[in-house]
């Protein structure tokens, strides 16, 4: 299987369950990879942003992605995020995950001196840490997540250009068309959010990291099959159900209304890590019927 096979399909970016007592329920994570072990998704993106990662102590993000990877099925891919602000430290854990048998490690733009962050320090970051390690590596274009920190066409551009780093993911609004149009075909861009998905799957993307594949993995995966086979009509249907879907589930409610939908679903999700708060039990009984109507519960 080539790179770009390996990132063709849906990912899910997990998420990080939480006992009452706030710390990690490291027996909820394991039931809840049983059950994505056995779904048909490609794989999925650990301690990313619907994994709480600022909210995890160094320690606590080993020992999830030790857990997930001891209970993925042995074809799912595994990309980890690797999210620091300097240099140092995130080769430090790049070497760690890469120890750990991950299969990408992806890289977020530092945001703490986010005016800083000019093209030239952001290809020196990238490429200084994919550099570091044989793992190939990923970017993540998240500006919502970032401090507003958009990864320029030119920073793509330069840094596609380096062997270990095999691709993007994009959840920014409005880019993902040009950064398609900007790298070779050897390149992968994965869409970030369920918004684009659909559109960008018929423009090229391998596939994409969908958070509503947390609680419905099977219809993300269908979702992207319709579009991965030019399925117009099957795909813009099922495409419409999908946007309603995200918007009432993540779109309201963030990691906490994914985790209210994990809940639902049957999944482990529980309360987010504070200072977010969970879902009011109003906004849950709201977000049951919403469900219910689509047919998903």
């Amino acid at each position: 299987m080539n790179m770009k096979e390996k990132l063709r399909g849906v990912f899910a970016p997990i998420t990080t369950p939480f006992r009452e007592d706030g710390k990690v329920d490291y027996e909820g994570l394991k039931k809840n990879m049983q059950k994505y072990a056995v779904s048909r998704m490609q794989g999925y993106l650990v301690l990313g942003s619907n994994g709480e990662n600022k909210s995890l102590s160094n320690e606590e993000k080993l020992q999830v992605l030790k857990v997930t990877m001891e209970n993925k099925a042995p074809k799912q891919m595994v990309m980890a995020g690797c999210i620091f602000e300097s240099t140092i430290e995130t080769i430090e854990y790049a070497r760690k995950f890469e120890e750990l048998g991950v299969d990408f490690i992806t890289l977020l733009p530092p945001s703490y001196f986010a005016k800083m962050m000019t093209d030239a320090v952001l290809i020196k970051y990238f490429t200084d840490v994919a550099s570091a390690v044989n793992t190939p590596c990923l970017v993540y274009c998240a500006p919502q997540f970032s401090a507003g920190v958009v990864i320029s066409l030119n920073v793509i551009k330069e840094i596609s250009k380096h062997p270990n780093i095999v691709g993007m993911k994009d959840s920014s609004t409005g880019n993902i068309d040009n950064y398609l149009m900007a790298v070779d075909d050897e390149f992968a861009v994965m869409a970030g959010s369920a918004n684009f998905f659909f559109n960008s799957v018929l423009m090229g993307s391998t596939g994409g990291v969908i958070s509503l594949a947390n609680a419905f993995p099977e219809i993300a995966v269908q979702h992207y099959e319709y579009a991965f086979k030019n399925d117009l009509d099957k795909g813009i249907e099922l495409n419409k159900k999908i946007l309603r879907l995200n918007k009432a589930v993540s779109g309201k409610g963030g990691v906490a209304g994914v985790k209210a939908a994990m809940d639902l679903a049957g999944f482990v999700g529980g309360a987010p890590r504070l200072p977010l708060l969970p879902l009011k039990q109003e906004d849950i009984e709201g977000l049951k019927k919403i469900l219910e109507n689509e047919g998903m519960l």
